[in-house]
């Protein structure tokens, strides 16, 4: 009798990580695009001014390709699994704002009012300081979720970036709003950066208290009205708002902050009753203080009946108020584009004077780009705002999520306020154009929310690791019959 022994046959399986992919290389052909697209543009305006290819035009492309390469690097290093639209959607607006402020540094009257000249210079190094804050908040910022420990903290930096401007003699009232602080010869806008430190507190505290927001209330008329001692803190940022209002008389500011902080509210309790009353407590303040407050009266003016504020800003002598046609030359600017444009460098952009390569910057795309450059340039900013909420619901922790949805509310919102305000929709707010417009404040804070959307993207998109082999497995063998 023989007996046939069948050794068993150990097979060793190894289960990889199971994820999205990386996308990497689908960032940087974007990139090439998002760099190629503003040089064509740069190529068209000095076409279109001069009859010639701009002289800068080689130093350009390569200082916005250098910079973009150096973004993509530190994103490939340091959050390789990250959204590969964000980057390169940044930088696709960076880049024509670019060309749109030295398109208007070339407008001999924009010079004279010493509004255009070497602009364009200054937004390239902005620029470069805007990445060189992205690739700190990626190197430093391991994980998003350490910014929590910092709630309060952040709440105390946020009234104080708030607060700077009210200094006396730090403070600088430019044009009615007391926003800016001047050292020197530096200026900066602390509200540009005040909404990321505030976006991290209104995070980590609705985290916390989101259970009690959300189910102790009772039901009236189909809402749910909070208790009174939960409104405490809409409370708290209604009134910082409207003292923001009353101090600074800045309207966009107020309308960002206490916007924002109704939409993380409404996301963290999921309560329509939270909308509404913060549309109310909105209508409320605004209706208040535009009351008493000449130059919140003097915008709404302005937006009620432009072509009288036209006519007035013309008379010799009138009622003593200083008029502005700003806001008529922009609507006639985006009348005059048409559907296609009057083409790179052929609009009328300096009749809008102080405020064309800032507030204004979005009625020069009008015109030049037509309707049909304008909705390309919103709908960009749409994807940015849908790939942060899109990163919102991919996070796995509730504080990545408030996080995400708080930066892109206020990216979607400051966004709403600018183009409302140029259109004609909504009353002026003096905010500018993330990424389009001139500034130093607004672009590197604008590059800094760029970088922590990437840092959350990056870990919600990873993939989970590889589980850990299971040391019983390999003793078991399997035992046949002979």
């Amino acid at each position: 009798m023989s007996s046939t022994t069948n050794s068993p046959t150990h097979h060793t399986s190894t289960i990889g990580a199971i994820g999205a992919p990386s996308r990497r290389n689908t960032e940087l052909a974007l990139l090439v695009f998002a760099v190629l697209i503003p040089v064509f543009a740069y190529a068209n305006v000095g076409l279109a001014i001069d009859d010639q290819v701009p002289a800068g035009l080689l130093s350009y492309g390569l200082g916005i390709g250098l910079l973009a390469g150096v973004a993509h690097l530190v994103v490939r290093k340091f959050a390789p699994y990250a959204d590969p639209l964000l980057l390169p959607l940044a930088t696709l607006l960076n880049g024509l704002g670019l060309v749109c402020i030295w398109r208007l540094d070339q407008s001999k009257a924009l010079q004279q009012i010493h509004v255009a000249g070497g602009k364009a210079t200054n937004q390239l190094m902005y620029t470069a300081m805007g990445i060189a804050l992205f690739v700190a908040v990626l190197y430093f910022l391991k994980d998003h979720r350490t910014l929590q420990r910092y709630t309060y903290i952040s709440m105390v930096c946020a009234l104080i970036l708030l607060l700077l401007p009210l200094v006396p003699g730090l403070g600088t009232n430019v044009f009615g709003a007391k926003i800016w602080i001047h050292v020197g010869s530096f200026s900066i806008q602390p509200g540009e950066f005040a909404k990321i430190v505030l976006t991290i507190f209104f995070a980590g505290y609705l985290m916390v208290k989101r259970d009690a927001l959300a189910l102790a209330s009772r039901r009236v008329m189909g809402l749910y009205l909070p208790r009174g001692r939960d409104l405490g803190p809409i409370l708290v940022v209604w009134a910082m708002s409207i003292l923001i209002l009353v101090f600074e008389t800045d309207l966009g500011t107020s309308l960002l902050f206490f916007g924002m902080f109704v939409i993380m509210l409404y996301v963290a309790t999921e309560r329509t009753s939270w909308i509404v009353f913060g549309l109310l407590m909105s209508a409320v303040g605004a209706v208040g203080v535009a009351s008493f407050e000449p130059h919140i009266q003097t915008r709404v003016q302005a937006w009620l009946n432009p072509m009288r504020e036209y006519k007035l800003s013309r008379m010799v002598t009138h009622d003593g108020i200083a008029h502005s046609d700003q806001l008529q030359q922009a609507l006639w600017a985006f009348g005059s584009g048409g559907t296609l444009g009057t083409g790179w460098g052929q609009g009328h952009s300096e009749l809008i004077k102080f405020a064309a390569n800032s507030d204004f910057i979005l009625a020069t795309f009008g015109e030049e780009l037509g309707l049909a450059g304008l909705m390309a340039i919103l709908l960009i900013y749409g994807l940015i705002a849908e790939r942060g909420v899109r990163t919102a619901l991919a996070a796995r922790d509730p504080f990545g999520k408030l996080l995400a949805i708080g930066l892109s509310g206020a990216f979607a919102l400051q966004v709403f306020v600018v183009a409302g305000g140029v259109m004609g929709l909504i009353p002026l707010t003096g905010m500018t154009m993330p990424f389009l417009a001139y500034g130093g404040s607004s672009v590197i804070a604008n590059w800094a929310l760029i970088g922590v959307l990437i840092r959350i993207s990056d870990t919600a998109r990873r993939p989970a690791p590889a589980p850990a082999a299971n040391p019983d497995a390999e003793m078991t063998q399997v035992v046949r019959p002979s």
